[in-house]
């Protein structure tokens, strides 16, 4: 269960659902992990979860979207445990709607959480993964390092009212493949992960009350209808949603060693549906 022991891993919307499912996991394999979420709470949660079961980490919390959070958070990482070795992209949200309907701050919205957010925090760490990367050469030693970043069926495939979600999740696959090129001198394997319908506050049925949250001053309200999710679900083979811990596996498969010669790809976590 050590197979991430002595890796430090950035762990973005890491206080709920798939991001806290993602944090947890890697913790379990012997990372210790910066946990970020745009509360503190359900983020301090998670870290007393990891020092409960004897891990190690530590919160960097906030919007992604902030000018300065890329800096920060790699900065955080690299402050706490002298190193950084894995980065998953993985906060975001959705504001979907009809294309006629979406005003261009609910379109740029999307960009920015999903597309300028792990821009930057990708570009804050090119500097010291390039100097770790030169020292490690320079000794003799072979250090691989992973990202992992969040897409959607919605990239890969398009969805009717998401052409803003969509569009932004498609860009995370020309950014994988992109920075999968420019790193592989660093010793850097660069992969995407594509989540189909998974069991989250952004698919829960409408009208519970955890789909309601407050995320860049607006108060926006998730779920969708029930008659949606079981047309959704009777297309998938599995006849079912998936779990965030099943979820979570697939981002632990690009962190683990076993996919340390794998790079740029991207993998669809969804029960078979969309192939």
């Amino acid at each position: 269960m050590n197979t991430l022991r002595g890796k430090v891993a950035i762990v973005t919307g890491s206080g709920r659902g798939i991001g806290r499912a993602v944090a947890l996991k890697l913790a379990t394999h012997g990372a210790s992990v910066v946990v970020n979420d745009l509360d503190e709470a359900p983020a301090n949660e998670v870290v007393e979860a990891i020092r409960a079961a004897g891990g190690t980490a530590i919160t960097c919390n906030g919007s992604v979207t902030a000018a300065d959070f890329g800096e920060r958070i790699v900065q955080a990482a690299i402050d706490a445990f002298g190193t950084l070795d894995i980065i998953v992209n993985n906060a975001g949200y959705t504001r979907d709607g009809v294309i006629q309907k979406q005003s261009d701050e609910q379109f740029q919205a999307m960009l920015d959480v999903h597309v300028t957010a792990p821009f930057r925090i990708l570009r804050a760490a090119a500097e010291p993964w390039r100097a770790l990367a030169k020292a490690e050469a320079a000794e003799g030693r072979e250090v691989i390092r992973k990202v992992v970043n969040i897409s959607s069926i919605s990239g890969v495939n398009g969805n009717a009212g998401q052409v803003n979600y969509s569009a932004a999740k498609s860009a995370v696959v020309g950014m994988t493949k992109t920075l999968a090129k420019e790193w592989g001198r660093l010793k850097v394997c660069v992969n995407c992960v594509a989540f189909g319908f998974i069991e989250t506050r952004l698919n829960l049925p409408s009208g519970h009350p955890d789909t309601i949250a407050d995320i860049e001053g607006k108060s926006l309200r998730f779920g969708v209808p029930d008659s949606f999710r079981e047309a959704v679900i009777s297309q998938i083979p599995f006849n079912r949603a998936g779990t965030a811990e099943e979820a979570a596996g697939a981002v632990y498969f690009f962190c683990a060693p076993e996919s340390d010669y794998v790079s740029g790809q991207t993998l669809l976590a969804a029960g078979g549906l969309g192939v």
